[in-house]
């Protein structure tokens, strides 16, 4: 047991587990709740100076550069911004990417239950479920997205169901519990699928990857019921007309066809490819620096006017692919300093998972590789770092979960 002097316990984890708990909670039912709850980590952790300034004086060694690459990453585009005389806008997200910090900090500080945290991601994607449901079913909505879009929606239910998944390692020991992360888990598939968002579903693969290399730390009888049921949901997914699954899988490859023949540019496919080819252009023109958004704008307007992008592309808030858009408006700079936040999260879980199933932190840093690596691949068709809501979540739950993971060890040492 860590007698650790700079941890709180009591009314102030109790708050901090609250916090845990409404980060996910909130995702899909809510369209400004993600942004409330890091403002409330920030005020605590101002309220809680002392011990969060402790704790991380304790932890520093272990989050170092974690905490330095957000950093960078506001700098740099803080940098760029002025330097452009560009809209101040463009820097709220990686400034509240960087404070999102003050969450890690706080759980650190209140030795905060990693409960909490499990809890909110099973009764977030349960809330989703039917809210999401209902606006398909009952307002007949083709591409519904809650009270955010349809492609953040299913991206974010299918993280929640997968960090369900992890979160019955920790809970293995209450069925009850357990059970419940079971069902989050089946139901963030199944809120994904009602989304037709496509793109949510890559994340499936590292997850499996990952999950099949540590299949051991599930129960043996309980993963194999997951699978199973996880299987058959999208199998049904698929054979179920109603749900349009197969129908938007094959309408995707024939428009790929088409617009490689040259042919129509208004789909969804076709629009992403036309995009990318505009990104591409303004990538060849400014590799080293790049420009800001409303310049990269008005010059796919030009490329379009000169009749080498559709016009089509200028209806569109953004690249449809996060290394474009990096590399479009940051240069290779700014996009280095992007591979790092994702870069040192990832290798921090990755070495608190070579502790082995059997270490106390194996859940939360599990569950923190599948933050990483399915924001990774929902970045691959779409901008998932375009909302403030998504950019948050990311760093939100990075921080958390490494507090969660940093808490686990420090019990046992």
């Amino acid at each position: 047991m860590n007698s650790n002097s700079t941890q709180m316990r009591g009314p102030a984890s109790i708050w901090i587990g609250t916090l845990a708990f409404l980060l996910p909670f909130v995702s899909l039912v809510t369209r400004s709740g993600i942004s409330a709850v890091s403002f409330l980590f920030l005020a605590t952790s101002l309220i809680l100076f002392k011990p969060c300034r402790d704790a991380l004086v304790r932890h520093w060694p272990q989050v170092r550069w974690v905490v330095l690459a957000f950093l960078l990453h506001f700098l740099y585009v803080l940098a760029s911004t002025l330097v452009r005389g560009a809209a101040m806008s463009s820097v709220e997200k990686p400034a509240r990417m960087f404070f999102a910090a003050s969450a890690m900090l706080v759980v650190l500080a209140t030795n905060a239950p990693r409960r909490a945290l499990w809890w909110g991601v099973s009764g977030g994607t349960l809330a989703g479920l039917p809210f999401i449901a209902w606006q398909r079913f009952g307002q007949h909505i083709e591409r519904p997205g809650g009270l955010i879009n349809a492609i953040t929606f299913g991206d974010l239910a299918v993280l929640l169901g997968l960090l369900a998944l992890a979160g019955t390692i920790d809970l293995r020991r209450s069925p009850g519990q357990a059970l419940l992360a079971s069902l989050g888990a089946l139901a963030g598939l199944a809120a994904s699928v009602l989304t037709g968002s496509r793109g949510g579903w890559l994340a499936l693969a590292p997850a499996a990857l990952l999950l099949l290399r540590h299949a051991r730390a599930l129960d043996g009888a309980r993963a194999r019921m997951l699978l199973a049921a996880g299987v058959g949901l999208l199998v049904a997914a698929w054979l179920v007309p109603a749900l349009g699954v197969q129908g938007r899988f094959m309408q995707g490859i024939v428009d790929a066809r088409s617009w490689y023949a040259g042919g129509n540019v208004w789909t969804n496919v076709g629009t992403r490819l036309e995009l990318w080819k505009g990104a591409a252009m303004l990538i060849g023109e400014h590799p080293l620096f790049g420009l800001d958004f409303a310049a990269c704008r008005l010059r796919l307007a030009e490329y379009a006017q000169h009749g080498l992008l559709d016009p089509m592309v200028l209806t569109l808030p953004h690249l449809h692919n996060d290394v474009l858009q990096e590399m479009a408006t940051g240069g290779v700079l700014g996009f280095l300093t992007w591979v790092a936040i994702m870069a040192t999260p990832g290798l921090f879980f990755l070495r608190q998972l070579s502790g082995g199933i059997r270490a106390p932190q194996f859940a939360a840093a599990l569950a923190g590789t599948l933050v990483v690596s399915g924001y990774v691949c929902f970045g691959l068709t779409e901008v998932i770092f375009w909302s403030v809501g998504g950019s948050l979540f990311y760093a939100l739950m990075v921080f958390v979960l490494m507090g969660l993971c940093l808490n686990a060890k420090e019990k046992i040492g």
